[in-house]
């Protein structure tokens, strides 16, 4: 059968409204704004398969990307090797290792025809070369600070002799932390017009018009489509009608800034009006996002692509937008709002409607979708370290559960083991252990109180990773020197 691969970065799995998305809903409404909707995200898992209880096997952005290409483990970053020129510098941040299959390899020499359309932007840095096994291949440019267009063209935001900044920062410590990314944003964004000019828009028509291109072979079920959007990560600034959803009526520059890009770390440089809008703006990103996708869902049913093709939508990780007085992604910060991820799959022979409570991996998506394919000879135990979730999505035997889960960001690690919740640095350092019966919402650190049970998970920990976890000096810094906010 086809498969469609859809990855959204630092999607939030309580924004969106198959999950329940009941603290993000309230939180809006009572300040005045909607609740959290996503109903195309909530039709795909009502015509497939929702997992509660899916977690990236490691992160950020790159050593996600590594795994959901290969199906292998980036944890525990024991290779890591810094790329020259690279945007970011992270244990686990760099290319697929040569001796590893990917996915689109894999089903290239099964005879299928592969595509990859992303904007996702680290896949545009010098020496990151994740194309490999595609056929075509197509690269928004633009997030972020992509180095794309000339700087000048900032100037648009700002007008004549005008700060193209001031809209967008909350004082002057905002302002030098993201004045070289805010800057180079704004000049690339400069030329947008409609909705259709945005970003997450751009990857969804193309990706629609690749299978319309493709999709007489898409009835024999040969079309293998990674669509992989940076939306909703920061940047957010998605059309205003959006926002408007969430926070009416508010102004920038009477209310506070147009905060659509936090300095991670803790969350006390916003004022609460401001926190509102950037939550809001996240959440119009979101919605936009749930939108486009809704018309790629669309133009698979219209091309008759439906009842022979796996859908796959999957996050990579969440983003921290104040809880725990936090904004960002951040290691030592594992908390559910950033490992805890949405991941939902249509199988043309599963059963809707469907939750599945096990502990499942990102990863195992690779096997799940070569299943799908019917590639011949692969042994997933020899080839890929994920699980196929098939049996999950058909209710047919043969699934086996994991007793726990290991995941890192940079020189911290992640356990989940039955009830506990262990967050600590790779050395042992700065544990935060959790019970959840007791503390769903992760308030209370009991290492203090329970060190034996501390020394138990990470041992598990270790045991995991094959020895001690690396414990890489090198701080995570731009290409520029700087470092990230």
């Amino acid at each position: 059968m086809n498969v469609i691969c859809i990855v959204a970065d630092s999607l939030r799995k309580d924004h969106v409204g198959c999950y329940g998305t009941t603290a993000a809903s309230a939180w809006f409404t009572a300040r005045g704004g909607a609740p959290v909707q996503t109903p195309n995200l909530d039709r795909l898992a009502a015509e497939g398969t929702l997992f509660e209880r899916a977690y990236p096997e490691s992160l950020p952005t790159v050593p996600v990307r590594r795994a959901l290409h290969t199906g292998r483990r980036a944890f525990p970053f024991r290779d890591w090797r810094p790329v020259k020129w690279d945007i970011v510098y992270l244990p686990g941040w760099q290319p697929i290792p040569h001796d590893q299959d990917t996915v689109a390899e894999r089903l290239a020499r099964a005879g299928y025809r592969t595509a990859f359309v992303t904007d996702t932007l680290p896949y545009f840095a010098p020496g990151l070369n994740f194309t490999r096994g595609f056929h075509q291949w197509h690269f928004v440019r633009g997030q972020q600070q992509d180095r794309y267009h000339s700087l000048s063209r900032a100037a648009a935001f700002g007008g004549p002799d005008a700060d193209p900044l001031a809209r967008f920062v909350t004082g002057p410590r905002h302002r030098e932390r993201l004045r070289h990314t805010l800057t180079q944003y704004l000049a690339n964004v400069s030329g947008r017009r409609a909705e259709e000019d945005w970003f997450a828009p751009r990857v969804y028509r193309q990706a629609m018009r690749w299978l319309e291109e493709n999709h007489e072979v898409g009835r024999e079920g040969r079309l293998f489509l990674l669509i992989d959007h940076f939306d909703p990560h920061e940047p957010w600034d998605p059309p205003r009608h959006y926002v408007e959803l969430y926070d009416p009526g508010y102004r920038p520059g009477r209310d506070g800034a147009d905060v659509i890009h936090p300095m991670y770390g803790v969350a006390d440089w916003l004022s609460e009006a401001e926190l509102r809008h950037l939550r809001a703006n996240y959440a119009g990103e979101v919605a936009m996002v749930d939108h486009w996708l809704g018309r790629l869902l669309d133009k698979i049913d219209v091309l008759g692509l439906r009842d022979n093709t796996l859908v796959v939508f999957i996050s990579d990780h969440g983003h921290l937008l104040g809880e725990h007085g936090l904004v960002g992604k951040l290691g030592h910060a594992l908390y559910p709002e950033l490992i805890d991820i949405p991941l939902l799959i249509r199988h043309p022979n599963g059963k809707p409607g469907r939750r599945v409570h096990e502990p499942v991996y990102n990863l195992d998506i690779v096997p799940t979708m070569l299943a799908a394919a019917g590639v011949p000879g692969t042994t997933w135990g020899d080839a890929v370290d994920g699980r196929d979730l098939t049996p999950l999505l058909t209710g047919a035997d043969g699934w086996r559960s994991r007793q726990y889960l290991t995941s890192a960001y940079g020189t911290f690690a992640w356990i989940q083991t039955g009830d506990y919740v262990l967050n600590a640095g790779v050395d042992g350092a700065q544990p935060r252990l959790i019970v959840l019966h007791d503390d769903p919402g992760h308030e209370r650190n009991l290492a203090g109180e329970r060190p034996d049970l501390v020394r138990e998970l990470f041992a598990l920990l270790r045991d995991d990773a094959g020895g001690d976890l690396p414990a890489y000096e090198r701080p995570m810094t731009y290409a520029d020197g700087s470092r990230p906010t």
